[in-house]
């Protein structure tokens, strides 16, 4: 038995999948311990995982979702801005409290969240092997690939090179607060400096929720970078009542803008409008983010739901409509449910960019949205055939990637040879 740590950060697009690989680490007979900010801990705890507190006094119970509460009001790059504020914040207290808690807890090997910035810095200081994992979009900087914060499609010319390095640089002027703040640790602690920021990510194992057909063509990964798909499993998952005697038979329409970026509630109200008039049913998860007493009275009578078991609701649906988050667009595909996205945030644009790329839906841009641009797009994606086709054919290289378990394997071979696994 190993002693696995686990650092990600504090919202659900992150904790579920990370949960759901240290569940599926613990169902094989290792100790997990998830180290975060007290908000992570029911997430931590329905996993039955262990956990230990950092950040207690600059993150109370509560502070994630007052933060949050301002982001989900935010849209584009004010959105990119607040939440590197967030993860800078979030960074110094990993700097500052994790190496104390990592010794304290025995931790052996570590499992690192790409968005847990100052992580490898971490575990570099105290000598532990550590595996990189792609929670949200892979972070991976490819010159050939657009930036993960926009919605611009993969094109092998020389002109999409030179569009995407100016991408790139302007979004590294944005970082550039937290890549600074980690530089200084690294030369307090005597740590080499990093020449880019792939160098932070490990050389022993990078695992990707992503299965490879749900990415632009890469030339520059390293050799021990996988794609193993999705992390999926509903016993890890806190449980979320929903009426299902409330369905009706018709097809489903499930609309979901996450746990974060759902506070722009008219977004609510064009969706049902948009809807009213297919012969569907409209389900609308708020995510958290508000009640459905605060919504005006939404057109068609949709069925309106706080938290919705997303896992369990896929299965029956028809249709998503998305904010573009990973875990929703993976978690629609795994069941062939094609999508509409409506990108808000962060790397949202380059997940509705791959769903665009894969035909496995349509995409409308938040700026752009209006009732009848969604209704046709709603229209296109389900009444012709490729939109369906594209989505089953990305289920089955999901179902063939290996999931969960294999990320697992991978961990293993890594805590046994201590040496690099190589993709096959």
């Amino acid at each position: 038995m190993t002693h696995i740590g686990l650092l990600c950060p504090t919202a659900s697009g992150h904790l579920n999948p990370m949960t759901t690989l240290g569940h599926e680490l613990k169902q094989r007979g290792h100790r997990v311990t998830l180290i975060g900010t007290l908000d992570a801990q029911p997430k931590v705890l329905a996993a039955r995982l262990e956990f230990q507190a950092i950040g207690e006094a600059e993150f109370p119970a509560g502070s994630t979702a007052d933060s949050f509460a301002k982001l989900g009001q935010l849209s584009g790059l004010a959105a990119f801005r607040y939440t590197v504020s967030l993860f800078k914040q979030g960074t110094a207290t990993l700097l500052q409290e994790a190496p104390a808690a990592l010794r304290s807890a025995g931790i052996e090997v570590l499992l690192i969240d790409q968005a847990s910035f100052g992580g490898s810095t971490v575990a570099q200081l105290l000598d532990l092997p550590f595996i990189s994992v792609c929670c949200a979009l892979m972070l991976n900087r490819d010159p050939n690939v657009p930036p993960w914060i926009t919605s611009w499609s993969y094109h092998p010319s020389w002109w999409a090179r030179l569009r995407n390095q100016a991408g790139t640089e302007l979004m590294g002027s944005i970082v550039r607060p937290i890549t600074t703040l980690i530089a200084e640790y690294r030369q307090k602690w005597n740590l080499p400096p990093l020449r880019s920021p792939n160098d932070a990510y490990s050389q022993l194992a990078q695992i990707c929720q992503q299965p490879a057909e749900f990415e632009f063509p890469r030339q520059s990964l390293p050799s021990c970078f996988h794609f193993t798909g999705p992390f999926s499993n509903p016993t890890s998952r806190e449980p979320a009542f929903f009426p299902f005697d409330k369905l009706t038979g018709q097809p489903l329409i499930y609309a979901s803008l996450g746990t974060v970026q759902n506070r722009l509630l008219g977004t609510f109200q064009t969706i049902a409008e948009a809807c009213q008039d297919l012969d569907a049913q409209l389900v609308i998860a708020l995510g958290g983010g508000s009640t459905s007493e605060s919504l005006p009275t939404l057109p068609g009578s949709p069925l309106v739901v706080g938290y919705a078991p997303q896992l369990e609701l896929l299965q029956r649906t028809t249709l998503t409509i998305t904010h573009a988050g990973m875990n929703t667009a993976l978690e629609s595909l795994s069941n062939g449910v094609p999508m509409v996205a409506i990108p808000i945030a962060n790397d949202q644009p380059g997940v509705a960019a791959r769903i665009a790329w894969t035909g496995t839906g349509e995409v409308v841009p938040l700026k752009g949205l209006s009732v009848v641009r969604l209704r046709n797009a709603l229209e296109r994606v389900l009444t012709e055939d490729a939109y369906k086709k594209n989505a089953l054919r990305l289920r089955e290289t999901i179902r063939r990637a290996g999931g969960v378990k294999k990320a697992a394997d991978i961990v293993e071979q890594v805590i046994s040879t201590r040496s690099p696994v190589l993709a096959k």
